[in-house]
């Protein structure tokens, strides 16, 4: 077990100790911290690079939850438009509110950990500048995490519904949790029940207790896309205690040609796709996880990085992407030969890996199905 693990085994007084310090900051310099900083209740970041026709209407959305709320506006070298300018003026226009970071470009994963190094916030979430939030949903978000603040319970991860707003579709998908997690209750992980196809906690629906970010070492790579996976996955082991608010909170915009989840893109950038997998393989032996169900949720969870990995490069049509296909199942045999066994011989693992043309064709047939059903791009 990594000694990141053990040490969050152990923090549980610490953890404590850093909430209800941060509380009485709060309460006794009506939000100002040692350093004459605001403690804040949320933290968001916004990742943005060439942003300016999308952000302010994200923006102002996350406006909406007040001084509680601290927008990190990082400006990730944007070069092509005015999403710096843009930035600038709503640091200024709400400087209780908004801040602006500007960094030479770094890619999305490097938006991110920016975000999280300057987060004043005893929570964090990250809302892409092309997406938005429901503002009364967000009310409803902001008062459950005051009522941990302040509360005797500890909060490590609380998760929400996050809505598909998909260009031209006549319905919107909505992702909701309701058969996974219990309601109105502080849970572990021994709680959680069957999560069901096509189910899986994505950054749009969590929002982490900062510290614990910082604890397990969360850091995303440089100049890949895809990086919201290890977001989401590399913390949950570290995460005890859970929440679950039934509202439609995040609003995650589907539809632009150039972006990152448009198949033809992830297509093109298959590498960095394989990279976030074989990073995610590498974190955790996630075979002796001691939670039953954290760890069959986590090898769900790999098994899917695997199966979208693998079918990206059967659609691409090309020899070389075949062989990478092949490469990446090997390299799981190598660095964990039980979870290779139990995903390779699974349904999802010996559909990956038909043989033939005619193997792969139902491979790619199979994934239009649910592609189909489950309004994915």
């Amino acid at each position: 077990m990594p000694s990141s693990v053990r040490e969050d085994m152990h923090c549980t007084c610490y953890v404590q100790y850093r909430q209800v310090s941060a509380v009485k900051t709060w309460n006794a310099h009506n939000g100002q911290g040692t350093g004459g900083e605001k403690v804040k209740l949320l933290s968001v970041a916004i990742p943005c690079y060439n942003s300016e026709r999308y952000m302010e209407h994200c923006i102002q959305t996350l406006l909406t939850g007040g001084d509680e709320v601290e927008i990190i506006i990082v400006d990730d070298g944007s070069a092509k438009d005015r999403t710096a300018e843009i930035a600038d003026e709503y640091a200024q226009r709400y400087p209780d509110i908004c801040r602006a970071v500007h960094q030479e470009n770094g890619g999305h994963g490097e938006a991110v950990n920016t975000g999280l190094k300057n987060a004043r916030g005893i929570f964090f979430k990250v809302v892409d500048s092309d997406d938005w939030v429901n503002e009364e949903a967000f009310r409803s978000v902001l008062e459950t995490l005051r009522r941990f603040v302040y509360g005797k319970d500890t909060l490590d991860m609380l998760v929400t519904n996050f809505v598909y707003e998909k260009q031209g579709a006549r319905r919107k998908k909505v992702m909701k949790y309701h058969t996974a997690f219990p309601k109105d209750k502080v849970f572990g992980w021994n709680e959680v029940k069957f999560f069901m196809t096509g189910q899986y906690i994505l950054m749009h629906s969590v929002i982490y207790r900062t510290g614990l970010l910082r604890q397990c070492g969360l850091e995303l790579p440089k100049h890949t896309f895809y990086v919201d996976n290890i977001f989401v996955y590399q913390p949950l082991p570290h995460v005890k205690n859970i929440y679950y608010l039934d509202v439609n909170f995040y609003r995650y915009f589907i539809g632009r040609e150039d972006q990152s989840v448009n198949e033809a893109v992830m297509i093109g950038r298959i590498d960095q796709q394989l990279l976030v997998t074989k990073l995610m393989l590498g974190y955790y032996d996630v075979m002796k996880i001691s939670s039953r169900k954290l760890r069959h949720y986590m090898i769900q969870y790999l098994e899917i990085m695997m199966t979208v990995s693998s079918v990206l490069a059967i659609k691409s049509g090309t020899e070389e992407n075949l062989e990478k296909k092949k490469e990446l199942w090997q390299y799981l045999k190598k660095l964990n030969l039980p979870l290779y066994l139990r995903l390779r011989l699974g349904f999802l693992g010996q559909g990956c890996n038909l043989p033939g043309k005619g193997g792969r064709e139902l491979l790619i047939l199979g994934y239009k199905i649910t592609q189909k059903f489950y309004g994915f791009n």
